[in-house]
């Protein structure tokens, strides 16, 4: 079964090809490019590059969150189109879960950790059991001083991973002597890591529906956020 990945949850983006459980290809970039500008040339030269075609393809993946709000919907609405198109399943994935991911078998907690802004961070926590991934909290967008009371309480030892290490990793390293830190290569999301969690997902018939799915979101947006605090009043009321 071949699938198409693809993530675009962070300022980085990134796609990639399985073969069942080879990956025939990937590519990542992390730099400033709008992802509506670069995505489909992605996919394309990936395409291209390893002699197949969009038909070729038998499912898509895609990172559902959270992360980036505009990001997000570009990476939804070209996946939605692409199973649209060629009437292929697809099925989507967190960002935190496949952050995790690239971490497998590491003992201890797992803490993938998204820059929100403003001290924040999209987190959750894992563990690796039995050779699988258990996601032992809910989502949640925190501040970093509240995720440190959170380890410090597990009173565990912790790997942190995601591009939030770059911004919070000194703190992180002060507040909790047994923090361990994914290597730089690591922190981004991979879309193989995405490809290889979904692709499960769709060999035991679990798909996302092209009209029902949404991205996880967490809080609301900044637009949203500022337009209540002027009027007093949420915008779904």
């Amino acid at each position: 079964m071949k699938i198409l990945s693809l993530d675009s949850a962070t300022e980085s983006a990134s796609c990639a090809i399985l073969d069942g459980n080879k990956l025939l290809g990937e590519i990542t970039f992390n730099y400033k490019k709008q992802h509506s500008v670069i995505l489909m040339n992605i996919i394309d030269s990936l395409l291209k590059n390893l002699n197949l075609k969009i038909n070729d393809i038998d499912g898509y993946i895609v990172s559902k969150g959270p992360g980036s709000f505009t990001g997000l919907r570009i990476g939804a609405a070209t996946i939605k189109g692409l199973s649209q198109g060629c009437k292929k399943p697809f099925v989507s994935v967190s960002s935190l879960d496949a952050l995790a991911y690239n971490m497998a078998y590491t003992s201890g907690l797992i803490c993938p950790i998204l820059d929100a802004l403003r001290g924040n961070v999209y987190t959750c926590l894992y563990k690796f059991s039995n050779g699988n991934l258990e996601k032992i909290g809910d989502y949640a967008v925190i501040s970093i001083e509240e995720l440190i009371q959170i380890i410090i309480n597990k009173n565990a030892p912790v790997c942190f991973i995601g591009d939030a290490l770059f911004k919070f990793k000194d703190i992180l390293k002060e507040s909790i002597p047994n923090a361990n830190f994914a290597p730089t290569h690591l922190n981004l999301v991979k879309a193989s890591a995405l490809g290889e969690i979904g692709l499960n997902l769709l060999r035991n018939g679990i798909q996302d529906d092209i009209f029902s799915f949404s991205p996880i979101y967490i809080r609301k947006s900044q637009a949203e956020r500022e337009y209540e605090k002027k009027h007093g009043v949420s915008i779904y009321e």
